[in-house]
């Protein structure tokens, strides 16, 4: 067991980790954060990507140990308390979610967007976007909400 200190949504969190466990799972059930979904597992459709040192990962391809020491952020930091985020708001008012399951990892990604970029083109929205998968909402509402929430 290997001892993976980290600052998850503004605050210090430590656990003991296998060498093998990955950042999902550590979130999950480590550290009680069910937010963050896993999907595939292949970190291909992207439900589970969280921000680590701002920057979007897929959390089922990274090692707990690796995150020792980094900031990572979750779904569940985005809202302030009960009162969701700008873009949370967003994608509930121009109905962006439907089974919620890609959710997190898509507002995770599209957090990171809104950072670098304030004002993203809708191409600049659908590229970063097509790093998830979601067969529920097939993506124009997700683009509209991002679009809405950068404005």
């Amino acid at each position: 067991m290997t001892r993976v200190a980290v600052i998850v949504n503004g605050q210090s969190r430590e656990a003991d980790a296998e060498p093998r466990l990955l950042l999902a799972d550590f979130l999950r059930h480590e550290l009680g954060l069910t937010g963050t979904h896993v999907g595939c597992e292949h970190g291909v459709c992207g439900a589970c990507t969280v921000l680590v040192d701002g920057e979007p990962v897929r959390s089922c391809l990274m090692f707990a140990v690796q995150a020792d020491g980094k900031t990572i952020e979750t779904v569940e930091g985005l809202a302030d308390g009960d009162k969701l985020n700008h873009l949370q708001r967003q994608m509930r008012e121009q109905h962006g979610v439907q089974c919620g399951y890609c959710t997190a990892g898509v507002l995770m990604s599209m957090t990171a967007l809104l950072r670098e970029t304030p004002s993203p083109s809708e191409p600049q929205v659908r590229e970063a976007l097509s790093a998830h998968l979601c067969r529920c909402t097939g993506y124009q509402n997700i683009v509209n909400a991002v679009l809405a929430a950068s404005s």
